[in-house]
């Protein structure tokens, strides 16, 4: 595909996605000014800047000739739960994260996630948007393995991690679980902290503001209830 093949369908994937410029150079670890400049056609795109954006993205920017041959397959690798792409099709879609605040009491905090396969890699990957804090957004792989029957989603940067653990879906297809994080402390201290999350639908939560969501404000109570089902109905335990 031509350079300008590739800055249409990055633009495509970041209309998509209501994904800011700067966004997605946080996310991908690249400046905005070199996103600017590909874009704009003013400096060519390197292939680990496509590379960078592809994992981010969870989609590839560039043509795929032929099904066979490294890195295509539709079988994940065996630590990932060795799933095949037909069988977690249904999982491939834009997600509203709900979370607890970890700065304003009682609050949640809401971003999106998308979940889809990535061609190159062979597996299911996320990437997070429209997060108040876009320079703390992540990305990773997901790991569906049969024993346990649950959904990991996993960042690892450069030996730093992060996990999500999802239970099945429900029957209107919202997941619940445990996030488990670093939260900034006192100056530069960087302290381990969990807590419940919900994946809904994007479509379930259509008219909800992304940021900080307090008491009073609108869907409060909407997405208030829905993350509190994560304990209540005991998709996750908290234990002291």
């Amino acid at each position: 595909m031509s350079e300008q093949g590739v800055a249409d369908r990055l633009r495509e994937e970041m209309a998509r996605r209501r994904m800011s410029r700067q966004a997605l150079a946080d996310m991908a670890r690249i400046s905005l000014s070199t996103l600017e400049k590909a874009l704009s056609g003013s400096r060519p795109f390197t292939l680990a800047t496509i590379v960078r954006i592809e994992e981010v993205l969870g989609t590839p920017l560039r043509e795929r000739t032929g099904q066979a041959g490294p890195g295509r397959t539709d079988l994940a690798p065996e630590q990932m739960g060795a799933y095949a792409r037909a069988a977690v099709h249904w999982i491939e879609q834009d997600y509203v994260t709900l979370r607890a605040s970890f700065g304003t009491p009682g609050a949640v905090i809401a971003y999106r996630t998308r979940i889809a396969w990535n061609e190159e890699a062979g597996h299911l990957t996320f990437a997070e948007s429209d997060r108040a804090d876009g320079a703390f957004a992540q990305s990773g792989h997901v790991s569906m393995p049969n024993l346990s029957g649950h959904i990991y989603l996993a960042t690892n940067e450069s030996g730093q991690h992060r996990l999500i653990i999802l239970g099945r879906p429900t029957r209107d297809g919202q997941m619940f679980g445990l996030l488990t994080t670093l939260q900034v402390g006192a100056g530069s201290q960087l302290v381990p902290v969990a807590c419940p999350v919900a994946f809904v639908p994007q479509a379930q939560l259509a008219g909800l503001s992304m940021g900080v969501t307090a008491e009073g404000a609108p869907m409060f109570a909407a997405c208030r209830a829905i993350l509190d089902r994560a304990l209540q109905d005991d998709f996750c335990r908290w234990r002291q």
